[in-house]
């Protein structure tokens, strides 16, 4: 990554996805960039800030073998950013033409040849951090909004990018500083007479300061649902209705469905949004009874890979036979997820005669678990089972606006919740207060660092090597 003190070369890089598109841009950021754009293109009326200009792509390196006057290749719309009124607060050019590749790698390699240096990931943003038009966690919501899967994540990243979790921190951040400079000053004017802070006053602050910052880690459970999504796998014996069940809750015909049990021999996967938060449905093969080496060696793999599913799983479905008792499998699979994330669903329902049908495990006999009768033919039921999932998914947690969303965030208010709990034990065993200072300054690094103050530069580094090129 490039030095983090203040640029003073030109960085140009292709910022739209790679492949034909109707549009790509190359991007330039730095002090030859308007410049070096002016060259790339020739230019219908002259570069001004925040408009956009006509120009023709021209063909240099045919020009140069033929020792004549460039063709043109292709016609661009070019718009120039005067320092600091851009993204980045530099000179910035964006050269919007047709999304050829070919064209666009001419114009990329033609910038480079003019000065320009290849733009490594990140590195627009960064500079934009660097010259504080963002915050971190800003810059953070700039990458999640690009990657984003779902209509909520981009929500979420667009709530960040605006600043909802940096308001959410600065008065936190504001009344630490306030109470840390009441004990500087108490301890710096001493011998003035400058009356020492209470014990009492100190706990106080410290009490108004915890509850909103255990508030902002406790957002961290939703927060990281949305951000990153959970696997759910659905499992129970052969012939209950997993793979139709998933079927429905994938709303299309993904996984094979026969009346013949077994039929699913391995993991089918798929994708899907529940909520607004990514959720990897995971269909496995029946468990089944009896001797394991009886089975063949393909559904014993399916077997052992949907104990792995079973595993790995945040949430799990556990479908039983609405028209059958409970057997040993289906006990053992219940057992499996005691004290873990798990529905039981009782599928088939509409295949109960009635409710006092001897066969049926309608009846509370499952103690412990949220039991739901579903039919995955008729779609009895569905819906409610989609809310249950994202009640478990999201721990009941409310939307709300700025919310920790990974992990380096979540660690960073937890320190400072850790060093909060720590002075105030100081200051009730009467510490001096140098040595509770130690404990509110830990606190206010850990803050820092959440916006970015006081981040290392190695961490920036990680940070935006994540990112994409030309962002």
């Amino acid at each position: 990554m490039a030095a983090l003190e203040a640029a003073t070369d030109t960085i140009a890089a292709i910022s739209t996805p790679p492949g034909r598109g109707g549009i790509g841009i190359v991007r330039l950021s730095g002090p030859q960039s308007m410049a070096i754009g002016s060259q790339l293109v020739n230019l219908h009326q002259p570069l001004e800030h925040a408009r956009a200009r006509v120009a023709d792509v021209l063909d240099a390196e045919d020009a140069e073998a033929a020792h004549g006057e460039s063709t043109r290749i292709d016609e661009a719309v070019v718009t120039f950013f005067a320092a600091p009124n851009s993204y980045t607060a530099e000179d910035l050019v964006e050269i919007a033409a047709h999304g050829s590749p070919v064209v666009l790698e001419a114009l990329l390699r033609r910038a480079l040849v003019l000065g320009a240096r290849l733009a490594e990931p990140g590195e627009f943003t960064q500079r934009a951090f660097l010259a504080g038009r963002l915050d971190l966690t800003q810059a953070e919501a700039v990458r999640d909004l690009i990657d984003a899967q779902t209509l909520t994540q981009a929500r979420q990243a667009a709530s960040q990018m605006g600043g909802a979790l940096s308001s959410r921190v600065a008065p936190l951040k504001q009344s630490l500083v306030e109470l840390i400079a009441l004990l500087e000053a108490g301890i710096d004017f001493a011998e003035d007479d400058l009356d020492v802070t209470p014990k009492a006053e100190i706990a106080r602050r410290i009490d108004k300061l915890t509850p909103p910052l255990a508030a902002l880690e406790a957002s961290f459970a939703r927060g990281r649902i949305v951000h990153d999504g959970l696997t759910l796998a659905i499992v129970g014996r052969p012939n209950v209705g997993k793979s139709s069940l998933f079927n429905r809750l994938v709303e299309r015909d993904r996984a094979i469905v026969t009346a013949s049990p077994g039929t699913t021999r391995d993991l089918v996967t798929e994708r899907i949004s529940l909520g607004g938060i990514p959720i990897e449905l995971v269909d496995t093969a029946g468990f089944r009874e009896g001797a394991h080496e009886a089975l063949e060696e393909v559904e014993q793999l399916g077997i052992r890979r949907s104990h792995e599913a079973l595993a790995d799983a945040a949430i799990v479905l556990v479908v039983l036979d609405a028209t059958q008792p409970l057997n040993a499998e289906d006990r053992r699979l219940v057992a499996a997820v005691e004290g873990r994330a798990a529905i039981v669903i009782l599928n088939k329902h509409d295949l109960v005669r009635s409710e006092t049908d001897p066969a049926c495990i309608g009846e509370p006999v499952i103690a412990g678990f949220t039991t739901l009768s579903t039919s995955a033919l008729t779609g009895e039921g569905i819906a409610g089972l989609r809310e249950r999932i994202l009640t478990l998914a999201t721990g009941g947690a409310a939307a709300e606006p700025g919310l920790l969303t990974n992990l380096r965030q979540h660690q960073a208010v937890a320190t400072a919740l850790g060093a909060l709990a720590d002075a105030a034990k100081a200051n009730a065993g009467g510490i001096p207060h140098e040595m509770i200072l130690l404990d509110l300054y830990r606190a206010l690094w850990a803050l820092d660092s959440l916006t970015g103050q006081t981040t290392p530069d190695d961490i920036l580094n990680l940070i935006f090597s994540t990112f994409c090129i030309g962002k």
